[in-house]
């Protein structure tokens, strides 16, 4: 006990006044060991114990207090007290307890009671402190509020009231504990307490998101969770998150849910609020996994929305049934993410900003509005903005629409001009219709946006491909420039110039239709322009950049990869600009640079290279792989704060590396990959005071503490000793060609990187151990490649299960996999992705286990897998999810409506890969213009029978050899067919 225990001064007449309280708690049972109460403390000095004495205090006051009336009663008493510790006042007895504060002081100089001994204490300070000091704090609420009751303090109640709304109302990024607020939910339950249950719902139905990240949210009250879920504020980032938390409350609380509806899970209420037809579908498909039913639902819900959404919605107008279908949007939301959700159209998007009162002739006006399609007549806008002016949400700072083919966006641009006005980032990846024109547009509609992105899937044909034709054919009817977003020349409008102050971010990677002039009037944006990605943008060539460069000179963040980047743009880069403000480094754009992409930019001469190199001194992110990096550029580079550097598939050695490695303690990310010179000297370098040559693992584990490794040639660790510590934070790890990793190493791994999510080895000696050992303890690994490995892996690798994983590639290391080994893996993997090579064991009805075991698959790649596709493809369509599919010599049984149907059937497809010599009809009928839908790439291998030199010649010695690949690709404007002179 702390502080000083003694009695309050004073004279005879004071201790003659005075009483002294001996207070027990209730938990104290007869049978303790018993010890003499401690020696009374003064009123005053009850704030300085710490901890209280237990079982017993002693409190001595002035016993003219009227509080002291109410324990001498209950002391008095022994049925009083009995009551009062058994059943504490409710709110609505405090008139027949008050009584107890106006009896006559009692007789007796020592009072013993039992109650709350945390409560009692508390409200001991509370009567005797002076009020200006005493304050209120979620420690000591419940406690106060129970022995308010107990002694029905009447003011003391009114403030804990006082104070419990003024808490609530007050919403910030620091939540009230949820355990906290589930104790007094429960308290004032018990109690009868009724303006905590009227406050509490609304306050988390606000805060939703961070309720359910919390560890407390699986133990909410069933009443509290409907409450906060049926109240109308509440606010989410979309419908899959309160789906999938009121899914992981029911996993947890099954005993309840049971009581609660003993025929189906799918009846609860909890599950009505969820609105179903906007929930992404791939979110979908994965609840069929466990809850089948719920998911065949909702699954048959987007499904029938996706063909016909737009009488869906008419009917709901005609029946005033809008709510179902509405985006969950609130005054307090601050992010909606539609993203994988094929079944919105623009139609969602409007109903979800219109007021529920609507009038009659509204109505019609909107049925009248949608019966035009062609949204450039913007009647539809135009009838909201006059309808519904003050219908905004300000808050509102991020809208993600990526995967929604099927939003006119031009239409969606005007939707989020009207109800978003502090719109700060915008995302519409993998959504081929977004055209240039529609980025244009936007700019000039929403003034408030900073970062933009309309990534789509890059192209797969590279400059060094051998191409044998290429031919464009226009993609339906070009969009006609509206009045409202056509920009002539936007580097000589000045009047435009305000309109673009706020982009600092813009992402366009994948658009291959964008142009050297599509980049002239993006450098508009020069006074803002911070962030610029344009990765595999293979139209812009190495003049468009530098002049992209030349103009927007606060660019300090560039991804390039796969462009024309070259010693032109270097030369913009590395040249000082007189028109700069800036005063570091004479104006050298270059000297800014913190983050630097070039991968496979192979424009770089030898002598750019090294200017650029002794330029970019302070970036943090620097990827050099497949470039013309060698070890005299790489001397040049000075920088000491790397967190990221890729120099894979060069010809660097440790002369020039080790001394990078050893000035940037801070890296965390190192991928050097392919490095075939890595520990030998090549080319002339001049040798500076400490670059020397090292051994590489010396380097990397005596100086940082990665997280991020790609290792091949030179890492060849011996001990397992040697790559802890610094190993220990590693949570992706890529091991291939150049290395052998030792058995005790793999078996190791778990214990050496704890954290590892993500595991890829290429060309390693594996075995069963290693791999059951790393499935059994690795418990946060997300990802296992398996690539051309070696060793005697059996079926009894994959019997360990693995609740985190979702990504397996098994390439060519499993030839004995059967549909039982198959079925194994279903059992214990829920996978999202998934990869088989060289199981030719495998047969049609492996199909329909893939299918139903992992419905919810956006990758499925099936490579010389026996006969699966002998009978056709029906159960891989079965996926509806699927983003990505590939079948190569999987079974002659292919039919020639593939393309189309696959399309048709799978709403999120981009990329699909075939072998011809699957067909069951000796080809494949090309697609019809997929409006609508997501598809990018389309990838038919070609193959022709050649006999082998080394074989007699005879019936059926010929084999298939891959000739040449037919590949179709889709940009937002045209459809380029090309036929390349090998396998892609």
């Amino acid at each position: 006990m702390h502080g000083a225990v003694s009695f309050a001064a004073g004279g005879e007449d004071d201790a003659a006044d005075a009483v002294v309280l001996e207070i027990t708690d209730t938990s104290f049972t007869a049978g303790d060991a018993e010890s003499p109460p401690p020696p009374p403390v003064s009123v005053y000095d009850l704030a300085g114990l710490d901890p209280l004495p237990f079982p017993t205090i002693s409190v001595r006051a002035d016993r003219t207090r009227q509080a002291l009336a109410a324990f001498s009663r209950l002391s008095s008493d022994p049925y009083a007290q009995r009551d009062a510790c058994s059943n504490p006042a409710p709110r609505d007895s405090h008139q027949a307890n008050r009584e107890l504060l106006l009896l006559p002081r009692p007789t007796r100089r020592q009072l013993q009671i039992s109650c709350n001994l945390e409560a009692a204490v508390q409200v001991l300070l509370y009567l005797f402190e002076p009020s200006a000091s005493f304050t209120i704090t979620r420690q000591t609420f419940l406690p106060l509020m129970e022995g308010g009751l107990f002694l029905a303090v009447e003011n003391l109640l009114t403030e804990c009231e006082r104070w419990f709304r003024t808490m609530s109302s007050q919403i910030s990024s620091q939540l009230v504990p949820l355990d906290f607020i589930i104790e007094i939910w429960y308290f004032t339950q018990e109690h009868g307490i009724t303006y905590v249950q009227d406050i509490f719902p609304g306050f988390l139905a606000q805060n939703f998101v961070q309720v359910i990240s919390t560890r407390s949210f699986v133990k909410m009250p069933y009443d509290l969770l409907y409450s906060t879920i049926e109240c109308p504020h509440l606010t989410v980032d979309s419908e899959k998150q309160l789906c999938e938390a009121i899914l992981c409350w029911i996993s947890e609380n099954l005993q309840c849910c049971e009581k609660l509806a003993p025929n189906s899970y799918g009846q609860l209420c909890l599950l009505n609020k969820v609105r179903m037809c906007l929930l992404p579908l791939e979110f979908a498909e994965g609840i069929k996994r466990k809850w089948g039913e719920i998911g065949s639902k909702v699954e048959s819900t987007i499904l029938n929305l996706l063909k016909d959404s737009l009488q869906t919605v008419l009917d709901a107008i005609a029946d005033d049934d809008l709510e179902s279908y509405r985006i969950r949007i609130t005054e307090y939301s601050k992010k909606i993410v539609l993203s994988g959700c094929p079944q919105i159209t623009t139609e969602f998007l409007y109903i979800s900003v219109l007021p529920t009162n609507l009038d009659a002739s509204f109505k019609k006006r909107m049925e009248s509005s949608y019966a035009h399609v062609d949204y450039r007549n913007i009647i539809l806008y135009n009838e909201l903005e006059k309808a519904v002016k003050t219908l905004s949400f300000g808050n509102l700072h991020t809208v993600d629409l990526s995967k929604c083919p099927n939003v006119h966006f031009s239409a969606a641009i005007d939707w989020l001009k009207l109800a978003f006005p502090e719109l700060r980032i915008f995302r519409a990846s993998f959504c081929l219709l977004f055209q240039f024109e529609d980025l244009l547009y936007l700019l000039l509609t929403c003034p408030s946006i900073n970062e933009i992105d309309l990534t789509i899937d890059t192209s797969i044909i590279a400059p060094e491909h051998s191409v044998i034709s290429s031919r464009f054919d226009v993609q339906g009817v070009m969009k006609l420039k509206l009045t409202r977003y056509c920009i002539e020349d936007p580097s000589c409008d000045t009047t435009m110039k305000s309109y673009f102050s706020n982009i600092s971010k813009l992402i366009l990677e994948g658009r291959n239709d964008i142009t050297d002039v599509d980049l002239l009037k993006i450098s508009i944006l020069k006074k803002s322009l911070c962030y610029v990605n344009i990765k595999n943008c293979t139209l812009l060539t190495d003049e468009g950049i530098s002049k992209l460069l030349l103009k927007c000179t606060k660019i300090h963040s560039m991804v390039l990869s796969y462009t024309n980047f070259g010693n032109l743009s270097i030369q913009t880069l590395c040249t000082p600009n007189p028109l700069d403000s800036m005063d570091e480094c004479s104006h050298v754009m270059a000297f800014r640079m913190q983050e630097l992409h070039l991968d496979g930019c192979r424009g770089i001469g030898y002598a750019a290279m090294s200017q650029l190199m002794s330029k970019v001194n302070i970036t943090n992110y620097l990827c050099l792989r497949e470039t013309s990096l060698t070890n005299d550029a790489l001397c040049n580079f000075v920088g000491s704060s790397l967190d990221y550097l890729d120099i894979s598939e060069t010809v660097v050695s440790m002369v020039s590396l080790a001394p990078v490695i050893r000035r940037n303690s801070n890296l965390r990310c190192l991928k050097a990959a392919g490095c075939h010179n890595l520990l030998f000297e090549h080319g002339e370098v001049d040798l500076m005071s400490g670059n020397m040559y090292g051994d590489f693992l010396q380097e990397i584990t005596s100086t940082c503490c990665l997280e991020d490794v790609e290792m091949g040639w030179a890492f060849c660790p011996i001990r397992v000793t040697t790559l802890i510590p610094s190993f220990s934070k590693v949570r992706k790890m890529t091991v291939g060609l150049g290395t052998t990793l030792a058995e005790n190493i793999l078996c190791a791994l778990p214990e050496i990187c704890p954290l590892l999510e993500s595991l890829v080895l290429r060309f390693q000696l594996i075995s069963d151990k290693v791999v059951r050992n790393l499935l059994e303890s690795s418990r946060k690994l997300r990802v296992l490649c398996l690539h051309s490995c070696l060793g005697g892996l059996t079926s009894f690798s994959f019997q360990m299960k693995a609740p985190a994983l979702r990504i397996l590639r098994l390439e060519w290391i499993t030839p004995w996999m059967t549909n039982n080994d198959l079925a194994v893996l279903i059992q214990n993997y829920n996978l999202v992705e998934l990869s088989l090579s060289g199981c030719k064991l495998l047969d049609s009805s492996s199909q329909k286990l893939i299918s139903s075991g992992w419905p919810n698959l956006t990758c499925l790649h099936l490579e010389e897998c026996g006969q699966i596709t002998l009978d056709g493809v029906s159960s891989i369509l079965n996926c509806k999810a699927l983003e990505d599919l590939l079948l190569r010599h999987t079974g002659k049984g292919i039919g020639r409506t593939i393309i189309t149907d696959a399309i048709t059937e799978l709403p999120l497809l981009r990329k699909l890969a075939l072998d011809l010599c699957d067909a069951s009809e000796e080809g494949y009928d090309s697609p019809n213009n997929p409006k609508g839908k997501m598809i990018r790439t389309v990838r038919m291998s070609r193959c022709k029978s050649m006999r082998s030199c080394f074989e007699h010649p005879r019936e059926g010695s010929s084999k298939p050899v891959h000739k040449e690949t037919i590949v179709l690709e889709w940009s937002s404007r045209q459809l380029r067919t090309t036929i390349v002179k090998e396998r892609l």
